[in-house]
């Protein structure tokens, strides 16, 4: 499951989508747009959450913590058959996410990426700990066409004109965290594996 990813979003890209939403935000947002070839559990990625009527764009690090000791953290929760209504929803803002295939190290690498966007978002939902720490995990779901022959689940993947009708619910949640059609994602093996 997704477990790495990469964030090469511009600020004048993100600005754009949020502009294109027509929501309220803060340029100094731009300071969580973290430029990484490689964000896995444990770093820090922008994470889009509402505030307000408007929303925000804050640093998160990837991964809720263990739930019991010697556990690991929580990177990816399954969506099927849940309700978030009353959940902290947030849109994990990033350039393309990574998928693995094969048994030995180094695994062959595969990268996916909208076709008609360079931004893209992961439905989510974040966590505060005592300590006031914030957290996120990705949603998933059953492998839309574009991902099947890679992976038997996939990340919920939302199109920046639906991040607004995920953090505020102004969609049916089975709609936006279903896969997308056949041909909305571009896949490259960026990594030859060894086997």
């Amino acid at each position: 499951m997704c477990n790495d990813y990469e964030q090469h979003v511009s600020h004048a890209e993100y600005s754009k989508a949020i502009r294109a939403l027509e929501l309220s935000g803060s340029d100094a947002d731009a300071s969580a747009l973290i430029a990484a070839d490689d964000i896995r559990i444990g770093d820090s990625g922008p994470v889009l959450r509402a505030a307000g009527n408007g929303v925000e764009l804050i640093a998160m690090r990837f991964g809720f913590p263990p739930p019991r000791p010697k556990a690991g953290p929580i990177f990816n929760f399954k969506s099927d058959g849940r309700n978030f209504a009353d959940s902290r929803r947030c849109v994990i803002v990033l350039s393309g996410f990574f998928e693995f295939t094969g048994t030995k190290y180094p695994k062959t690498k595969h990268r996916f990426v909208l076709k008609d966007s360079p931004v893209m978002g992961i439905a989510g939902l974040w966590s505060e700990d005592k300590d006031g720490a914030l957290s996120f995990t990705m949603l998933t779901t059953a492998p839309g066409p574009d991902i099947a022959p890679i992976h038997d689940r996939q990340v919920c993947v939302l199109h920046p004109r639906d991040w607004a009708h995920w953090l505020f619910l102004t969609r049916p949640e089975a709609e936006l965290l279903a896969p997308l059609p056949a041909g909305t994602l571009v896949v490259e093996t960026v990594r030859e594996g060894s086997d």
